[in-house]
């Protein structure tokens, strides 16, 4: 849908509900009549949507101008399953500045109310809570200003309009190194440089991944060049060293490419004008006259530092030697379609990984692994499109990733994905053609760098670096999928008590050489089911906490053990081995339901 409303269609405007509760209110709730007097602009996002951040960025001007006119509700409405937790849309609301109060609808009830349609959608509500504009898409904010200087000179002719104090609450800051890194590279010395998104800075971290030796930017959000201390950026993403020792750094927000000299620090724009690339734009031309659109990540390759163009879902390169900037595959639509550069479509393109004879992408809204040839054509290895998403390992055809945004190139020819919104590192093999897990329990990785036989990632909803052995660490987790044709298990609301029958086979005793010899892994779809009780921990019991306001749901189980030979078979180094046990268990929430399931190794409910 486009265009707007017009205003003579006098439409009540539904009321504000969501199962999920608000965010950025001090805890308050609030209602379309408690704000009655009010211009209310209600923003329908999702935050894997970078039309969405767009918007947002949009929004912070009309804001500022009409701070004790206009008040903007963001209305979180998820598309991946992993938009549906609270924390996740909690953290999403710190990590791109959101500074208005916002209602956390996972069900997309609001949504429904207000026959949304698409992502973005603004609808305008007048003080006496009409409905009298809708919006999709972005780049309608200075229509929507115009609209509401009009309603603010008729209500307070009417007397209708109130003005005062908006109900935003700013969190309280954490005090973290880090907060919401983005991506990171390993520099010379031996050190880590990271884009601090939320905190518009970069940070040079030690060999250690935490110890901060500088930091780089002033903080403010801005586009401004300068030394360490006073230039400025606007959420920075990707980072690229290049072979002069200098690093490019994507600054998303200011839609502009910039560059530092790591030995003095100091900071200068290579490309960009600070504004987003409209339609109609040109695509190609000297790097500082060309408008980009929330460029997220950056790779040298093959002579020209290539760019992951997410917010028009493009790949374009700056050439160093002619100080050029253009399009280099993608029409610019969004899905994925294959083929020549100018022919292939893409998503969010959000991470970039050079090899010799291959382009890597983490193409996030397709949930795909893309990649490039030498000679511009764009292929899948992973991923079938927009609304296909999940959890799931084994040959590519049928392999699922959700919403990743980092690829790492690694030594045997295989790439390592970071599949964000599924807290995992993955991994695929192009000799092969399967993808496997080779961690889990990362909160949101964003990017990750190669380092000797370590790979570091950049955790980004920890706040953190964290470092991850290669191969040893690797381990598969349950394939999850959103659907199942078991029949549910009665289980009772609340508290349920769940055992783990898992044992070594016999001539085997537990290896806890290392630690405790068990682990055992417990997620659930959706994910609000758990209240308590999910993660991993070492104890193959755990209590867990059912929601009953969701009536059913399926649970993921995974028990892993370590056992070596026993006795004299064994020898003086006994073999060692790693079990694991995996169940997808519906259940459906039952006042004559169980109050324990007990799971045995051969899948069957006791």
């Amino acid at each position: 849908m486009s265009g707007s409303t017009p205003r003579r269609a006098r439409v009540r405007a539904p009321e504000l509900i969501g199962r999920g509760g608000w965010l950025n209110t001090g805890g308050r709730r609030y209602t379309l009549a408690g704000l009655r007097g009010r211009i209310v602009v209600l923003d329908f996002w999702t935050f894997c949507c970078v039309n969405c951040l767009h918007v947002l960025d949009e929004l912070r001007e009309l804001e500022e101008k009409h701070r004790d006119t206009v008040v903007v509700i963001g209305v979180h409405s998820p598309k991946f399953a992993h938009e549906a937790e609270h924390g996740a849309v909690a953290d999403a609301v710190e990590r791109y500045g959101v500074e208005h109060p916002v209602l956390d609808d996972p069900e997309l009830a609001t949504w429904r109310q207000y026959a949304v349609r698409a992502w973005p959608t603004l609808t305008v509500i007048d003080p006496e809570g009409y409905v009298v504009a809708q919006h999709s898409g972005e780049g309608h904010v200075h229509a929507i200003e115009r609209l509401v200087r009009e309603l603010e000179e008729e209500h307070a002719a009417k007397g209708t309009l109130r003005r005062g104090d908006g109900p935003y609450v700013a969190p309280e800051p954490e005090p973290t190194v880090l907060r919401f890194p983005g991506k990171a590279v390993p520099l010379p010395g031996g050190t880590f440089l990271v884009s601090d998104t939320t905190r518009h800075q970069l940070v040079e971290l030690a060999a250690d991944g935490e110890s901060v030796l500088r930091r780089i930017g002033s903080g403010a959000r801005g586009l401004t060049d300068g030394s360490a201390a006073t230039a400025a950026f606007s959420e920075p993403q990707g980072l690229a060293l290049l072979d002069d020792g200098s690093v490019v750094v994507a600054d998303t927000v200011n839609h502009a490419l910039r560059r530092l000299d790591p030995a003095t620090g100091e900071v200068t724009t290579l490309a960009g004008t600070g504004r987003p690339w409209r339609r109609g734009s040109p695509a190609s031309g000297p790097a500082r006259e060309v408008d980009l659109s929330s460029p997220w990540d950056v790779a040298p390759w093959r002579g020209r530092v290539w760019i992951a163009m997410a917010g028009i879902h493009q790949l374009w390169a700056y050439d160093p030697r002619d100080r050029t900037v253009a399009v280099v595959a993608g029409t610019g639509d969004e899905g994925l379609v294959d083929g020549p550069g100018g022919e292939a479509w893409f998503a969010q393109p959000s991470g970039l990984a050079a090899t010799p004879g291959r382009l890597w992408v983490a193409d996030a809204e397709t949930s795909a692994l893309r990649w490039v040839d030498p000679g511009g054509s764009v292929h899948t290895a992973v991923g079938e499109g927009l609304f296909d998403f999940g959890h799931r390992d084994g040959a590519a055809g049928q392999a699922l990733l959700q919403h990743p945004l980092g690829v790492t190139a690694l030594p045997d020819g295989s790439v390592a994905v970071s599949d964000t919104y599924n807290h995992a590192v993955r991994r695929y093999d192009p000799a092969t053609g399967e993808v496997t897990t080779l961690a889990t329990d990362v909160r949101e990785p964003s990017d990750a760098v190669l380092v000797g036989e370590d790979l570091v990632v950049v955790e980004s909803a920890r706040h953190r670096l964290t470092q991850l052995r290669l191969p040893e660490e690797a381990a598969r987790v349950p394939e999850t999928a959103h659907r199942t044709r078991r029949e549910p298990v009665g289980v009772t609301a609340g508290l349920l008590r769940l055992d783990v029958v898992f044992q070594a086979p016999p001539g085997r005793k537990p290896d806890d050489r290392h630690g405790p010899a068990t682990r055992l892994l417990v997620s659930s779809t959706p994910p609000e089911l758990l209240r308590g009780g999910e993660g991993a921990g070492t104890e193959l019991s755990r209590t867990l906490d059912l929601d009953p306001s969701v009536p059913e749901g399926v649970l993921h189980v995974s028990a892993v053990a370590a056992s070596c030979d026993d006795g004299p078979v064994g020898g003086e180094h006994p073999a060692c081995h790693v079990d694991q046990r995996d169940w997808d268990v519906p259940v459906r929430l039952t006042a004559a339901g169980t109050g324990r399931l007990s799971l045995v190794p051969a899948g069957t409910d006791v």
